[in-house]
């Protein structure tokens, strides 16, 4: 299975990042052998969307579960409309994150966890 993880770099070894649509990189793991590709996220400096853009880019990429610490409302509708699962709350680097949803220690979230709306705080 294709994982998309939200990654502060491009390695296994990367944090995951716990922003979805503003993470510098997505490494896409393969689940069978752990091999990896890492694509920059391109979607991360636009003024508003950037979670929609990149929600199908990894839909376009054939991504079939992502993992991450958080999810905006409309990347999460994105990445559902698209068939792709959702796992919240990941945390440690991308192949404990990866291990952790391969031992079912993980279960996708039905819903988003960060509210709509503009960031009074500035962006992360």
């Amino acid at each position: 299975m294709k994982v998309a993880v939200s990654a502060t770099g491009p390695t296994l070894d990367a944090a995951v990042d716990p922003r979805f649509g503003r993470c510098s990189t997505f490494v896409l793991v393969d689940t069978g052998d752990m091999s990896y590709e890492a694509i920059g996220n391109e979607s991360n400096s636009l003024a508003s969307g950037a979670g929609i853009h990149s929600a199908q880019m990894l839909a376009q990429k054939g991504v079939a579960l992502v993992l991450t610490g958080n999810c905006g409302p409309n990347a999460h509708q994105t990445l559902k409309a698209a068939g792709i699962q959702v796992v919240l709350g990941c945390t440690g680097s991308v192949s404990d994150a990866v291990r952790a949803c391969k031992l079912a220690q993980a279960n996708a979230a039905p819903a988003d966890n960060v509210a709509d709306g503009p960031r009074l705080e500035g962006r992360r």
